[in-house]
C-alpha cells in the first residue's frame, strides 16, 4: 500500500515491480490485493500497462481499514474483537481482565484511525515520484 501510495496519481503499478521494490514474492502480493481489493481499497486494470492503484488519494484512507482488510478484525484477543458477527465469551460478564482487553483494542484502534495511508510515506518521496522537485529547506550559511 505504501507503495501505491508513492505512485498515487500516476496510474497502475504492477505487482512484479512492488515486489521487486519491497524484496517480496509476486504471489504474496497477489493473496494480499484480494483483500485489499474486496475492501475497495485497490483496483485493478488488465492489460499490458495494467497493475493496481488506490481507490481513493492516500490520506484518505485510513490505517485501520488496510489492517482490517489484510488481517480481519482488530482484536487483541478473540473476547474483545470489533467484529459484531462474533459471539461474545461465556466469561464476559465476570472476566477479570476483559476490562484491560476493550482498552488494548481501543488504544490500537485509535491508533490506526489516527494514521493515513499519507502519513507512512514522506511527503518527498510522493512528489520525487511524481516527478515533481521535493520541497527542502537550505539551512542558512554560519558567517
Amino acid at each position: 500500500m505504501a507503495q501505491l501510495a508513492q505512485r498515487h496519481g500516476q496510474g497502475p503499478a504492477s505487482l512484479t515491480d512492488i515486489a521487486e521494490q519491497e524484496d517480496l514474492p509476486r504471489a504474496y502480493l497477489e493473496q494480499l490485493v484480494i483483500g485489499l481489493r474486496d475492501a475497495d481499497l485497490v483496483q485493478s486494470t488488465r492489460g499490458a500497462h495494467g497493475g493496481y492503484e488506490l481507490t481513493r488519494p492516500p490520506e484518505q484512507i485510513h490505517m485501520g481499514e488496510v489492517l482490517r482488510a489484510l488481517e480481519g478484525p482488530i482484536a487483541p484477543m478473540i473476547c474483545v474483537t470489533d467484529d459484531p458477527t462474533h459471539n461474545s465469551c461465556a466469561r464476559t460478564g465476570y472476566c477479570t481482565v476483559n476490562l484491560m482487553w476493550f482498552r488494548v483494542r481501543d488504544a490500537i484502534a485509535s491508533a490506526l484511525e489516527s494514521m493515513t495511508l499519507a502519513d507512512l510515506v514522506p511527503s518527498a518521496a510522493r512528489l520525487a515520484a511524481a516527478g515533481l522537485p521535493a520541497l527542502t529547506t537550505q539551512p542558512k550559511a554560519s558567517t
